[in-house]
């Protein structure tokens, strides 16, 4: 027979995302299809929003998914309220500040950018100083930036932002449910998030959250499907103050009507995404935001004890570092991806390279949601040096995973679930 039964391998998942799906989230994806109006699912679809509040850390009226990766919500919010002309300001310190200005630029956005040395994140009040200068309507800038294991410090620049009247967009698809983001106390309007990261949950959902100052833009722009809009709603479509917004599948005001009581059709949610998601969720509160945290940091410092033992050099700005993604500079003549490939041949270990100016120069080791174990630590150390040493490399034989189990013997584990 050409095709037989899905058998993928089992691998251990040490990139920054995908990374390993909590068994209870795929168990939650098995339970049974009901209708997207059906009460039981619209309730399920409230819990998702009251849920999405708490690990956002916010009050906002709108909190949602928006079905497709975490892209798909990056863009959703940015066409909703890009009109062609506007002001945005990206600063750059990785791949995926270029894919903001990218995204921007398509619909029709005045960019202007900054940038920083890749491994490096920028002075708030550098990004202060150019708001002041540009004047822009719309700032857009990644919280985690997974290419180069930085992560942005914000608390000033929110609210220099609302002083300004510039809206402030921040990717955190790396850092929500791992890395502490406080978006009302820190004066983000909207955040986006990806599930297949720290929230241990399939790549296929983007939560979002957005305040009422974005609120007010989708609204002016607002527009219904002409085969099921009502004549209040043309009525008000003709004394729209804005451009219609140019996405229909990415149309957050259309997502609006869907999430509200209106239960106004736009698409077909993804059922089995949404019970995963609820899951995903579920646990992180059940842990604990804080608790979840200090896990991530908890493991985290075991892995950069066995790295540096081991006699390998972290890349970029430590007092910068994502606490989610460890990058390692690869030793001189070694071949980057022949250690990548030996590792998950032979140990079934993923780890990840990086892109552009830091192609074949660093390795990236995500420990994030459930992947970030104290055993998924171990393992990769142990199979990292073993693999180097193959490779005839310059390092310290039978360091990391010593060093890692002193740090974990020495040091008190946060009081979690996942360990």
């Amino acid at each position: 027979m050409k095709y037989t039964d899905l058998n993928t391998p089992m691998r251990t998942i040490m990139t920054p995302g995908p990374v390993e799906v909590d068994p209870r989230v795929l168990r939650a994806m098995s339970t049974p299809i009901v209708g997207q109006f059906d009460p039981a699912f619209t309730n399920i679809m409230n819990e998702v929003m009251e849920m999405l509040r708490e690990v956002f850390q916010t009050n906002n009226k709108w909190a949602f998914p928006v079905d497709g990766t975490s892209r798909s919500g990056i863009e959703a919010l940015l066409c909703s309220i890009i009109e062609k002309g506007d002001k945005v300001l990206i600063p750059i310190f990785g791949r995926f500040g270029y894919l903001l200005t990218e995204i921007c630029e398509r619909y029709g956005a005045d960019v202007h950018t900054i940038e920083c040395a890749w491994g490096e994140v920028f002075d708030q009040q550098d990004i202060i100083d150019e708001i002041n200068k540009v004047e822009p309507k719309i700032l857009a800038l990644v919280h985690g930036e997974t290419s180069t294991g930085c992560m942005q410090p914000l608390d000033k620049i929110g609210p220099a932002c609302r002083e300004a009247g510039t809206l402030m967009i921040v990717d955190a698809v790396a850092s929500i449910g791992g890395v502490n983001i406080k978006v009302d106390e820190w004066m983000i309007d909207a955040v986006i998030g990806g599930t297949q990261k720290c929230l241990s949950v399939p790549a296929g959902m983007a939560p979002i959250t957005y305040n009422d100052r974005v609120e007010d833009i989708v609204q002016q722009r607002k527009k219904v499907e002409l085969g099921i809009s009502t004549n209040e709603d043309k009525q008000r479509e003709l004394n729209r103050s804005l451009s219609f917004i140019q996405s229909n599948y990415l149309d957050i005001s259309m997502l609006q009507d869907y999430w509200s009581p209106r239960r106004l059709n736009h698409h077909t949610e993804a059922t089995s995404m949404l019970y995963a998601l609820r899951e995903g969720l579920r646990i992180i509160l059940e842990e604990g935001l804080e608790q979840r945290f200090n896990r991530h940091l908890f493991h985290e410092q075991a892995l950069i004890t066995g790295i540096e033992a081991m006699g390998l050099e972290l890349f970029g700005d430590r007092s910068a570092k994502l606490p989610t993604v460890t990058c390692i500079k690869v030793p001189t003549g070694i071949d980057s991806e022949l250690v990548r490939s030996m590792l998950l041949q032979q140990f079934g270990i993923e780890i990840a390279k990086s892109f552009g100016p830091l192609e074949g120069k660093i390795w990236r080791i995500g420990t994030m949601g459930y992947s970030c174990r104290k055993e998924n630590v171990l393992f990769v150390l142990g199979a990292l040096e073993a693999t180097l040493l193959y490779h005839h490399a310059d390092i310290k034989p039978g360091k990391a995973t010593t060093a890692a189990l002193d740090f974990y013997t020495q040091n008190i584990q946060p009081s979690v679930s996942v360990v």
